[in-house]
């Protein structure tokens, strides 16, 4: 049987937590199905709303929610009869059973259950790594992680690390750094999905300005040369295409949408490595 992806868009109006659990449990139910999850925590307003929309439009699939404002509930449900994305609440057909028990709730709480079982466990140890990974350090121990990301200084390698160790993801990270070569283990790793990190040398040299600024320092610095800035990320560039590892543009992309495109490719990594 061929392996079968599918878009899954997860959207709370709390962490998000429920609907992973509750959408793993479901599709480890079909062999050979693997989803390619979108998760959109926090949805609280009418915006947060329509960017989670946006991208079910631009990747149609599965949609699953667990919002307590009916506004937001209508809307989703009328946008996504209109993508032709099919669209579930997760809570409510068991607050429904609820309340036909125990009668109407007076004050709805979205939240999300969180249990000392083994996912718990994992995503602890996947923290622990990652931290200790983090901006180059222990290279020698890059074969035990689940993902390692490489990308010139200031295209979040470090947040969204540690956000993938949250979801059980051991996360490694490594910068480049001009005239600096990458330590050569780097390229004998086979376990590890390897993705490069780049953003626009605009959004890089503002990121760069804003901490120069912040640490009190001046900003005629090399660091945020534009000239220089851009033949870092044309270097970048050029090595990742090198070695055939995958790229991400964090230029527009919030911290949860890069993960979520990391987590996407790691997936694929792993069906393609049989576990």
């Amino acid at each position: 049987m061929s392996a079968k992806y599918f878009h899954l868009h997860l959207i709370s109006d709390a962490t998000g937590e429920t609907l992973i659990a509750v959408s793993r449990a479901v599709a480890a139910q079909f062999d050979g199905a693997f989803s390619m999850e979108h998760l959109y925590p926090l949805v609280r307003s009418q915006a947060q709303l329509d960017k989670a929309i946006s991208e079910i439009e631009a990747s149609p699939g599965l949609v699953l929610f667990t919002l307590v404002d009916l506004a937001l509930v209508e809307r989703l449900e009328a946008r996504c009869r209109e993508i032709g994305a099919p669209c579930l609440s997760v809570l409510q057909p068991i607050l429904n059973h609820f309340q036909s028990y125990l009668g109407t709730i007076d004050h709805p709480r979205p939240g999300a259950q969180h249990a000392l079982n083994a996912d718990y466990f994992n995503r602890i140890d996947a923290l622990n790594y990652t931290m200790m990974h983090d901006d180059g350090q222990m290279v020698d121990n890059y074969e035990a992680a689940d993902i390692l990301l490489i990308g010139v200084s200031r295209t979040s390698k470090t947040p969204t690390s540690i956000y993938l160790a949250n979801r059980g993801i051991k996360t490694a990270n490594i910068p480049l750094v001009p005239n600096v070569p990458l330590p050569k283990t780097v390229f004998g790793l086979k376990r590890p999905l390897i993705v490069g990190l780049i953003a626009s040398p605009e959004r890089i040299i503002q990121i760069r300005q804003n901490r120069l600024e912040a640490l009190h320092a001046g900003l005629d610095s090399p660091y945020v040369d534009p000239v220089l800035v851009c033949e870092e990320i044309a270097q970048a560039r050029r090595l990742f295409a090198q070695h055939g590892w995958a790229v991400i543009d964090v230029t527009r992309r919030a911290i949860e949408e890069t993960a979520a495109a990391i987590l996407d490719l790691h997936r694929v990594h792993r069906a393609k490595m049989g576990s």
